[in-house]
């Protein structure tokens, strides 16, 4: 028979270890420690808020197969990677698309944006196409080997997947490049505190 400590110490590790698998909440909105992506079960990397101004726009999450705290590491991760934008204020969709083309310009060397030029364009189509994001809407960007990028919105893939894994640096630069959207967001799903 084991002695109670190692009793009340297997309890508590029990009872603690499932409590940090709980998801937790940002801004209403509900962060899950594990996303499947691909037939893969990843892990929550970070999550943070993604404010404009003093408004609350979305709730950003990014989930990996591992641990990742650049924009580099986030490209050289192995398997599926998913970022989340669930939306806590109704936005314009098309304005919003205008300002990811704008996000990777200031991330990108310009040497490079000329090669972007067309996923961009299809990229702000999608934006355009769903005219309104609305409180509780999520806009999925799903990285998967062999596949691509794939953007769903309201629950629809849309259009096929972005296959470049130079557009994918790309549009991830926009959260975690040298000049960010939200530096605090940035910091937030990287996990830096």
């Amino acid at each position: 028979m084991k002695p109670i400590s190692m009793l009340l110490t297997g309890f508590l590790t029990l009872t603690l270890g499932t409590a940090s698998l709980a998801a937790t909440e940002l801004a209403g909105v509900k962060v899950e420690d594990t996303a499947t992506v691909g037939g893969t079960k990843l892990q929550l990397n970070g999550a943070g808020i993604r404010y404009k101004g003093p408004f609350k726009v979305y709730v950003g999450e990014l989930h990996t197969t591992k641990k990742v705290g650049s924009l580099d590491e986030l490209v050289a991760a192995p398997g599926p990677k998913r970022l989340t934008m669930t939306f806590v204020r109704e936005i314009e969709a098309g304005p919003f698309g205008k300002l990811l083309t704008r996000g990777v310009e200031d991330n990108v060397p310009k040497t490079e944006l000329s090669k972007l030029v067309p996923g961009l364009i299809r990229m702000g189509d999608i934006f355009s196409v769903n005219k309104v994001l609305v409180p509780g809407e999520t806009v999925l960007l799903d990285w998967i080997p062999g596949t691509g990028m794939v953007i769903t919105a309201k629950g629809k893939v849309q259009g096929e997947p972005f296959k470049e894994p130079e557009f994918y640096k790309a549009i991830m630069s926009i959260w975690f490049g040298p000049v960010p959207a939200d530096f605090k967001l940035k910091d937030a799903m990287l996990g830096i505190k």
